[in-house]
């Protein structure tokens, strides 16, 4: 019988992934919940060799330890092997997006202008957009000279962002992946994102903050907003199952960074077809060198 050794190469690099993202899924859902290596093990009856095995990719827990190890890591098995199956509805944007018509629209929101001025790109600047939905703000990052790559949960979205990507004739290296789940392993001089973190648990915020943080370019910039939860301002009608961010919360993951312009701003909404009205923090914030210069990332 032949052998496709094509076929083979690919499984073994898909596999050898899944396994790199369990090692990471380990230690990053036992950090967050408090457990030492040693605790992990005892309760799951088996050495802490065993568990510092799993968590540097030497070796697999035995599928019989699975379920056990997901509850206490209080997460799911399709989650802790970095698996979103495509039938997985995780947001009703998934079916919002399947319309003809962009949700959204195709034009860029008025932050990819604010950043643009400040970031203008004089030379190829790697820009990540978190949460891309249709892809109109990414396309406009690319058309402008960005080289963009940028992800969405919903596999609806990315397939209109790539379809709108080709009609402007940009290259875009988009993906589909869960924000709680993926984590940055390369370096980026710009990460914008608009309208999503609220997606984000209270209690994977900072790791992923941390996360998006050391893997900006000195000289890079974040320029992001989350909705913010003010008593004043009823819930939205198409509402997506997010959690708003206490006001001001935002800003403090970026003491360290030069703060361009930070601010709260209520502004009227019409998404779902109802009017009503949204708080937000923007963000416009760099990641300086240490001496304060702007080299390695003078834009």
């Amino acid at each position: 019988m032949a052998v496709n050794k094509n076929c083979m190469l690919f499984q073994h690099t898909d596999w050898s992934r899944m396994e790199l993202r369990l090692a990471e899924n380990i230690a990053r859902f036992r950090k967050s919940r408090g457990y030492t290596q040693e605790e992990l093990a005892k309760r799951l009856s088996i050495s802490s060799q065993a568990v510092s095995k799993w968590e540097n990719a030497q070796s697999l827990p035995d599928i019989s330890l699975l379920p056990a190890l997901a509850g206490l890591l209080e997460t799911d098995i399709d989650t802790l092997m970095g698996y979103i199956p495509k039938k997985k509805a995780v947001t009703p944007y998934e079916e919002r997006y399947k319309i003809e018509e962009y949700y959204w629209g195709t034009m860029p929101g008025e932050m990819c202008l604010e950043l643009l001025r400040r970031c203008y790109p004089t030379r190829p600047l790697r820009l990540l957009e978190v949460g891309c939905g249709e892809g109109k703000d990414a396309v406009f990052f690319a058309r402008n000279g960005y080289q963009v790559t940028a992800f969405d949960v919903t596999e609806s979205g990315i397939e209109k962002a790539k379809r709108l990507a080709d009609i402007h004739q940009v290259e875009i290296n988009f993906f589909r992946a869960d924000l709680h789940d993926y984590r940055l392993d390369e370096e980026f001089d710009v990460i914008y994102s608009s309208g999503v973190f609220h997606h984000i648990l209270p209690e994977l915020r900072r790791e992923i903050m941390e996360n998006y943080i050391a893997h900006t370019a000195p000289g890079g910039m974040h320029a992001i907003n989350v909705f913010v939860e003010k008593p004043f301002i009823p819930a939205p009608p198409d509402s997506d199952g997010g959690e708003n961010w206490v006001s001001g919360e935002l800003f403090t993951y970026y003491r360290d960074w030069l703060l361009e312009e930070c601010r709260e701003t209520v502004f009227d909404c019409r998404s779902g077809g109802i009017g009503h009205k949204h708080c937000m923090d923007t963000v416009f914030a760099r990641k300086l060198p240490e001496n304060g210069g702007k080299e390695n990332g003078g834009f």
